[in-house]
């Protein structure tokens, strides 16, 4: 009982407030950078670069944050130095992106010419933030596993301050050239590793070498699940910019007003989850299973609620609001299936959550490859509307994403599956989600 009164977990209250406060700067960053650079179409390769980035930088670099938050969160219960695994760590970084970097630029014409239009700008700021977020994923790792969670708060919140001030002082001095912009979206992570390197925030201990073995046991089932979620969470403005043609360049920004519009219960399930979820996950690792099923129903019926809310009011109210907010035109049935596709990706969320604390990697990984999957072929069937074949292809990929893991979670509870400390610990940090 004393148990069940205990107090939110350290760091819950810091994080859940960095969620909120990096996704309403996002938000800023749209409505003033559409509003400097003069419309929807000269805003449309800072869109187009925007979903790039949180396609590739979470995509590939959070299964780092999370084997470096359990191999630190091993080491300090045991009362060891981490410095080694941080090492460890930095140099699969580094090899990670220097692999992405090489793909991005023998690919660089095509990228350039098929989805940023032409604009080299674009193409040379999505490599510069590829670059720039790993040492801020890392720093993240850092602070998680060794329990500095408001420097980890500092960090998530920080890149949406920083890059709303650099958007804002742009649009002051008058700049109305694209580059500039991308390139204030591909910097802004580093300012806030800078700041905790020098407060020492983000120092460790020496302890023993560190091996291979201590901090990739799942990495590779957790890369494909990473790589695929957040590509998915992604795909509708990525495949609109790739599958439009030049007439309907100016619509992908509306779309893409749409798409961060339907985001808003993500973004506002993300910051709750950051209290729920702590709580959920030590059921698992103390192995009281009754208990975790109920508290998972919770979560389930919390995401439906948020998701049956936020489509209704996309279905109502959600023209009004993005007219105001981006001054889009988009009808309520594309926000509101915008915001169903949505809503199917929380629940999706969750639900791998809860398989991987029961050390179901290996299904997660599988589970967000066959949604992509129902992605490409829902989109690639169903419609030869853009828009609409792009909703439908959401909206499938979603349910498909929590049939899978609906099964497994079944599954592995049905099999009596014993949560570790470890895939605890990743399963709190399995957040494929940026702002």
């Amino acid at each position: 009982m004393a148990s069940r009164r205990a107090p939110l977990p350290d760091g819950t209250i810091p994080v859940g407030v960095a969620l909120l406060v990096a996704g309403v700067a996002s938000y800023a960053f749209f409505i003033v950078g559409k509003q400097a650079l003069g419309g929807d179409e000269e805003f449309a390769p800072i869109s187009a670069l925007w979903f790039a980035i949180f396609t590739l930088a979470p995509g590939f670099y959070l299964p780092l944050e999370q084997e470096l938050g359990r191999a630190l969160s091993h080491r300090r219960a045991r009362g060891e130095g981490g410095r080694p695994v941080v090492h460890r760590i930095s140099q699969l970084g580094s090899m990670l992106a220097g692999l992405v970097l090489l793909v991005v630029i023998a690919l660089s014409p095509i990228i350039t010419s098929e989805y940023f239009d032409g604009d080299w700008a674009m193409t040379a700021s999505l490599a510069i933030a590829f670059l720039a977020y790993a040492p801020a994923i890392i720093g993240r790792g850092i602070c998680s596993g060794t329990g500095r969670f408001h420097a980890y708060a500092v960090i998530t919140a920080s890149d949406g301050v920083i890059r709303i001030i650099l958007c804002v002082l742009l649009a002051i001095v008058g700049v109305t050239a694209a580059g500039p912009y991308g390139l204030a979206v591909a910097v802004a992570p580093l300012f806030a590793v800078f700041y905790l390197l020098a407060r020492g925030r983000l120092s460790t201990q020496p302890g023993p070498e560190s091996t291979w073995q201590e901090v990739t046991p799942n990495l590779g089932w957790l890369l494909i699940g990473s790589v695929f979620a957040a590509t998915l969470l992604n795909a509708g403005v990525v495949a609109a910019n790739i599958l439009a043609d030049e007439s309907e360049k100016e619509l992908v920004s509306q779309f893409a007003y749409g798409v961060l519009l339907a985001r808003i219960p993500l973004f506002m399930f993300q910051a709750v989850q950051a209290a729920l979820l702590p709580k959920l996950s030590r059921l698992a690792a103390r192995n009281e299973l009754a208990e975790f099923r109920e508290g998972f129903k919770r979560l389930a019926v919390l995401v439906i609620a948020v998701g049956v809310i936020g489509t209704l009011a996309a279905l109502v109210i959600g023209p009004a609001v993005i007219e105001v907010m981006f001054d889009a035109d988009l009808s309520g049935k594309t926000l509101a299936m915008l915001s169903v596709s949505s809503a199917c990706y929380m629940m999706a969320l969750a639900t791998a959550q809860a398989v991987i604390a029961l050390r179901g990697h290996r299904m997660v990984a599988l589970g967000w490859v066959l949604a992509f999957v129902a992605f490409v072929i829902g989109t690639w069937v169903s419609s030869d509307q853009l828009f609409r074949r792009i909703e439908i292809g959401l909206v499938v990929s979603g349910l498909a994403a929590v049939l899978v893991f609906a099964l497994s979670l079944r599954s592995r509870l049905a099999a009596g599956a014993e949560p570790d400390p470890d895939s605890v610990m990743e399963a709190i940090t399995d957040m494929p989600f940026e702002s």
